[in-house]
């Protein structure tokens, strides 16, 4: 534990040391990665014009390039096409069980995984349409995964999604009216894998990559939009995300021996 909180601090007081004393600039243009440091933090930005990344730059193999068609293999595009008639066929809920393969799993940040059988039947169990007649499901970023590609067909993409709550969320809320409340989606990471035959094997969604993004408090997913209407579910894995009493006291032991 000692040796962690050491090293916390160790790093933060290099941080501060590195913003508070120099500035460090990539310098572009040139055939040279290295890096220059610059006393002055007042130099003015280039134009769009003036950009130019090098070569060395554009070929550094931390840049990992789009994936590209396997003869004998489905495409990247084709996958593509198959996740995103998944995805319009109900809306951006997925579900319709002719498109999932037996072995078909759903998973979300802490719910699953979940098999077709029951992905499906839970799914059907919630009307979304009548809680949010005029949703917009808002998809973006579709891309194959280049490190698991051709092995595994992975379709990556981020999903966000915005409307106004109308009426009740069966089977969660089942009187009234809905809340009138405008739910904004925070943008979130969604992947659907495909086997050789064209089926959905695997689904995954509801992973938050900016929590201060909408008004669901974080949250992804339906525990998200719930919130959002004012109905959370009651259980911490429903609820925003809080400090634990453990993590403040890491973190006031770190400042005290950075101190």
């Amino acid at each position: 534990m000692i040796r962690i909180l050491l090293l916390s601090a160790i790093v933060a007081t290099a941080s501060a040391f590195t913003s508070s004393s120099t500035t460090t600039a990539i310098t572009v243009g040139q055939q040279s990665s290295s890096t220059t440091l610059l006393q002055s933090t007042t130099l003015p930005s280039p134009t769009l014009a003036e950009v130019k990344i090098s070569d060395e730059i554009l070929s550094n193999p931390m840049f990992i390039p789009p994936s590209t068609g396997i003869p004998g293999k489905r495409s990247p595009e084709e996958l593509i096409a198959i996740a995103k008639n998944f995805l319009a066929g109900s809306n951006g809920l997925g579900g319709d069980p002719s498109l999932l393969a037996s072995d078909f799993k759903f998973e979300g940040p802490v719910v699953g995984p979940l098999t077709k059988d029951a992905f499906v039947k839970a799914i059907g169990s919630v009307d979304f349409a009548t809680a949010f007649p005029n949703w917009i499901p808002q998809f973006y970023g579709f891309h194959v995964d280049p490190l698991e590609y051709p092995l595994v067909n992975r379709v990556w993409y981020t999903a966000r999604g915005r409307g106004v709550n109308d009426g009740p969320l069966a089977p969660f809320v089942t009187s009234g009216n809905g809340s009138g409340k405008e739910v904004i989606n925070p943008p979130q990471v969604c992947s659907i894998t495909i086997d050789e035959s064209g089926l959905i094997t695997r689904y995954t969604i509801g992973y938050v990559v900016d929590r201060n993004v909408g008004n669901t408090g974080g949250l992804g997913g339906l525990y998200g939009i719930l919130y959002a209407m004012g109905s959370p579910l009651p259980f911490p894995e429903a609820q925003p995300w809080k400090k634990s009493w453990q993590y403040d006291i890491f973190q006031k032991l770190g400042a005290l021996l950075q101190g």
